[in-house]
């Protein structure tokens, strides 16, 4: 893809240059534990891959977390100079699980796209605008309750940017008895990991949540300054900001990718399967009907975001104890869909894995002609035996007078929700754990 650099220029010199001119930070704060307190995990719960967490990695590269409520997250982190933060070997396990369950190969960013609505500059912020060389150094104050660790940058030196902490999440789970007074509760904490990166003006908060009932959040926060040399559009490409109506912030847009390399329970043949629910108009008295239908995704696919259509990744290997297929479900937030690229034009993209495919534009993979430098070109109907997933979440930025100065965080990502990864709720308490399948009536 082309990219314009006619007004402003995010080059890796000024990353360096940003990062050289850091203050040093004091030391790092000690581990969180998780203080809330949930009742006694229920009985074992089988799992059918006995693989050790977290292999592959020395402890200096390794997060162990045990959360309230007994689940356990495991997982090694690196840094990528183009991606910035990348985990790999990402286990789950569960309370009362004997072996952590295999999740991610690895995950990490693939792109931050930013085109500006008057064509005038378009940025592949990854891989053509220095965000790796823009790590930015945490104070204490920025990991609460956390561990600050140093990262070696190359051309940089040690930074103190990768945060592991733990933060309140609020409700569990609640029930509340048919009858009497009982009520099953619990407040639940997540762990974070995190980094900041300094773009040009923006910076780039790349955040990993993973909660006690096994769902993985992932998103990107923008947030830093808005670009002082684009104020120059008019009423119908950007917004006034300031006093009357001189100085127009341009409209831009921040196109986030993410690649996420499955390997449940330990192994690379997963599948893809796509849902879709139809709603029928009610007909004489009754009301309407849905109907589900599952589509096996066999071939690369571009897919798009549908009212009530949704995808999951399936396990090749392994099941839960009821003998359902473990599986984890993607569920995207909000996004704007971009239609100037052909690769911000779908939501999600299924694509057989190739060790060159590595960012979702702009790809500095070296794949060999004619492969092709985006994503889009790498759907070409190859069959699906070691599928790479590649999710596209969109923000078309308006500015308003209130993201001056420092503007406030603004969220894009997505989620990766278990879906029959256990036969119940992992932090069941255990006066119902017999409780699988239809309740009892008397609870």
């Amino acid at each position: 893809m082309p990219t314009q650099r006619n007004r402003r220029t995010r080059t890796r010199a000024a990353a360096l240059t940003a990062v050289a001119l850091l203050a040093a930070t004091t030391a790092a704060a000690a581990p969180a534990t998780g203080a809330t307190r949930f009742p006694e995990p229920p009985p074992a719960l089988p799992t059918s891959n006995p693989a050790p967490a977290a292999s592959g990695c020395s402890t200096a590269y390794r997060i162990t977390q045990k959360l309230s409520g007994g689940t356990t997250w495991r997982m090694c982190w690196r840094y990528d100079i183009d991606a910035g933060l990348v985990l790999d070997r990402i286990t789950y396990q569960p309370p009362g699980a004997r072996v952590p369950i295999p999740v991610l190969n690895s995950a990490r960013l693939a792109q931050i796209h930013v085109p500006y609505d008057d064509g005038g500059a378009e940025y592949d912020d990854l891989t053509g605008a220095g965000f790796g060389w823009g790590l930015q150094n945490l104070k204490p104050a920025e990991c609460p309750g956390g561990t600050l660790t140093t990262i070696k940058v190359p051309e940089v030196g040690d930074v103190k940017g990768l945060c592991t902490t733990t933060r309140a999440r609020g409700h569990a789970y609640r029930m509340a008895s048919d009858g009497g007074s009982k009520v099953w509760q619990a407040q639940a904490k997540d762990l974070l990991v995190y980094t900041v990166n300094k773009t040009g003006w923006y910076e780039y908060i790349t955040e990993w949540r993973f909660t006690a009932d096994g769902t993985i959040g992932t998103n990107v926060g923008a947030t830093g300054s808005l670009s002082p040399v684009d104020y120059d559009a008019t009423d119908d490409r950007g917004w006034p900001l300031g006093k009357g109506s001189r100085d127009y912030a341009t409209s831009h847009a921040h196109n986030i990718f993410w690649k996420l390399d499955f390997g449940l329970d330990g192994s690379t043949k997963d599948r893809i399967e796509q849902y879709d629910s139809t709603v029928t108009t009610p007909t004489g008295g009754g009301g309407p009907t849905v109907k589900t239908k599952r589509t096996v995704i066999t071939k690369e696919l571009a897919g798009d975001a549908k009212n009530m259509r949704w995808w999951r990744v399936v396990s090749g290997t392994g099941k839960n104890a009821d003998g359902h297929a473990r599986s984890y479900e993607i569920a995207p937030g909000h996004t704007d869909t971009h239609a100037g690229r052909a690769f911000t034009r779908h939501d999600v993209y299924f694509t057989q894995s190739r060790a060159c495919e590595r960012f979702a534009s702009n790809n500095i993979g070296g794949c060999a002609s004619p492969a092709g430098d985006s994503v889009d070109t790498w759907v070409n109907g190859e069959t699906l035996t070691r599928p790479t997933v590649w999710v596209n979440i969109g923000f078309h930025h308006i500015a308003r007078d209130e993201d001056q100065q420092p503007m406030p965080v603004h969220w894009q990502g997505f989620q990766l929700v278990p879906r029959d990864v256990t036969a119940m709720n992992p932090l069941t308490p255990p006066d119902l754990a017999s409780e699988n399948g239809r309740p009892d009536l008397g609870s």
